[in-house]
């Protein structure tokens, strides 16, 4: 069942996710919730506070054409997609890093270059509670950490350089003013 995404200024963004204690199918209907809504919106990646579930528990659909170099060669050879990363926890990231625009779903039609790690180590568990250790590169290693800081509470504006704050500040407060407004509405009686 596709769900609303929470935008910018609604406080469940800022939450830092609840471990999940057991994968169970409550786990996984949200996973699937969260497949069909990310897809909907045409995301790569969603973190279940985007949602309004302060759950450790985030999901990355790469498609192909990303996750290959200039010969078409794949980056992460034998990673199936979509993945999805339950209690995920940073294991290494490589000190080589790489800047590229990123946008998010909690921030529509809002881009910024970010500096983030060009491979990272993962430890999670998979669909069925089993625990697992990945190394990731390229595209996919960014859009797993772009999900997790998500479950931390970092939301994209935190990543951003002061001058890029600065000139995006007139559609960061609009968002953030209509997020407020939209949640007041619905708490009114």
């Amino acid at each position: 069942m596709k769900k609303l995404i929470h935008t910018y200024g609604d406080p469940v963004l800022r939450e830092k996710a609840r471990p999940v204690e057991k994968v169970d199918e409550a786990i996984r209907a949200l996973i699937r919730d969260m497949l069909e809504t990310m897809r909907a919106e045409r995301g790569v990646g969603l973190a279940a506070e985007q949602v309004g579930e302060a759950v450790a528990v985030c999901i990355i659909e790469v498609p192909l054409e990303m996750d290959r170099d200039e010969q078409g060669l794949l980056f992460n050879p034998g990673v199936t997609m979509p993945m999805a990363f339950i209690n995920p926890r940073l294991v290494s990231a490589s000190r080589e890093t790489e800047t590229a625009d990123e946008g998010c779903l909690s921030f529509p039609d809002i881009y910024a270059p970010i500096q983030r790690p060009v491979e990272v180590t993962v430890d999670y568990l998979d669909l069925q509670g089993q625990p697992q250790t990945r190394t990731f590169r390229k595209f996919i290693a960014r859009a797993i950490q772009h999900e997790m800081d998500h479950l931390a509470g970092v939301l994209l504006v935190d990543r951003m350089s002061a001058m890029k704050k600065i000139t995006l500040s007139g559609q960061i407060k609009r968002l953030k003013r209509q997020t407020r407004e939209q949640l007041a509405g619905q708490a009114a009686p």
